[in-house]
């Protein structure tokens, strides 16, 4: 039995394969009556999809999706919602030279170890094209908050390669975001981001880097006290994204080097409103958020797929050069921007959906 679900209220199932006929999502859970912008949902997938600008993989894809169920006059119905998306951009002839072989870096060898069966066409089920169709859901996760709360998410590039951004994380907004093709809201450092992946794409080689995240508005009391804390939600959600390698929450590894006096997040009485007068937690206290705002970063890796020679086996085990052919992202942290928004909307959608049981009103 294979783990391709996630959330428990507010529950998806992803299904599909990178080069297959088309991936897809099921949503279980999701309230009746939710007001659906469909141009929303669109809107999201064209900010993931692939072919954007000469930063990204050069696969052509329109992402235009069809819902199968569960809505009704652009209202959804309380039934299972079925989302899909056809991949109409595939070339597995692309694939062809290097399917006995395993890639660095890639889930190739590992799938062949735990199935004994793999389809080597862009990765099949371990590609990241199947997080499109996590966009989509996650569209439907943040409509539910919006129209339920006031809770926001907006992600950012924070980092790539060694070149970092300097923003103000409370005025970021996604129209800031998506003025560079790099996705970063400091235009000086977007700028030298841009040129630093195309001298890796030029060389053949890629970046990795980091991605900013925060969620806004969101109320004190979201998550559970042990098993089902906010960040351990968080955490496992997007620890299952292709090439993250690592998360940290508010101020993360940064805290491990202060006192207790000073990290702790003191609390003041702002005209009848408890505050914080610092968010070193990340806007969370024993796993439940306190009001303020919640910050997390996420490591990437440099994307596997890389034209300069590397060495490698085949499944026979042979020692061979390898050199990557085809379209692949120099740096996939751009078009992840809206896969870390999507997977953190699914999450929070799911824990005030659970919170509302918590207690008596």
């Amino acid at each position: 039995m294979s783990r391709n679900s996630l959330g428990y209220r507010f529950k998806i199932s992803s299904f599909g394969e990178s080069h297959g006929k088309a991936i897809g999502v099921l949503i279980d859970g999701c309230p009746a009556g939710l007001d659906l912008n469909l141009d929303a949902i669109q809107k999201q997938l064209n900010r993931r999809k692939p072919g954007q600008s000469e930063l990204t993989t050069s696969r052509d894809e329109s992402e235009e999706f069809e819902i199968l169920s569960g809505v009704f006059d652009n209202k959804t119905t309380g039934a299972p919602i079925c989302i899909t998306i056809p991949n109409t951009g595939a070339k597995s002839s692309d694939y062809e030279a290097i399917k006995d072989v395993y890639r660095p870096g890639h889930a190739d060898f590992t799938y062949d170890q735990k199935y004994h069966i793999r389809d080597y066409r862009g990765g099949g089920r371990s590609s990241a094209r199947i997080t499109a169709a996590w966009v989509a859901a996650g569209n439907i996760a943040e409509q539910y908050l919006q129209q339920v709360s006031k809770i926001e998410v907006v992600a950012w590039v924070d980092r790539i390669y060694n070149i970092k951004s300097n923003v103000d994380t409370a005025f970021v907004t996604r129209d800031l975001v998506d003025e560079s093709a790099v996705r970063c809201p400091d235009k000086n450092a977007a700028s030298l981001m841009a040129d630093a992946i195309l001298v890796a794409k030029n060389e053949g080689d890629s970046l990795g880097g980091t991605i900013a995240c925060v969620i806004r508005n969101c109320p004190a009391g979201l998550g559970e006290p042990v098993f089902g804390k906010i960040q351990a939600e968080i955490g496992h959600a997007i620890l299952n994204l292709n090439a993250v390698k690592g998360i940290e929450f508010g101020d993360g590894f940064e805290s491990s080097k202060r006192k207790g006096s000073e990290n702790n997040d003191s609390f003041v009485n702002q005209d009848g409103h408890i505050a914080t007068t610092t968010n070193h937690s990340g806007g969370m206290l024993g796993g439940i958020s306190n009001g303020e705002s919640i910050f997390f970063k996420v490591a990437f890796k440099p994307t596997s797929s890389i034209k300069k020679q590397q060495q490698t086996v085949d499944t026979s085990g042979n020692q061979i050069p390898l050199n990557i052919e085809g379209r692949h992202d120099p740096c996939v942290l751009p078009r992840a921007v809206p896969i870390i928004e999507a997977l953190t909307a699914l999450v929070m959608a799911d824990l005030f959906l659970e919170n509302q049981t918590a207690r008596l009103k």
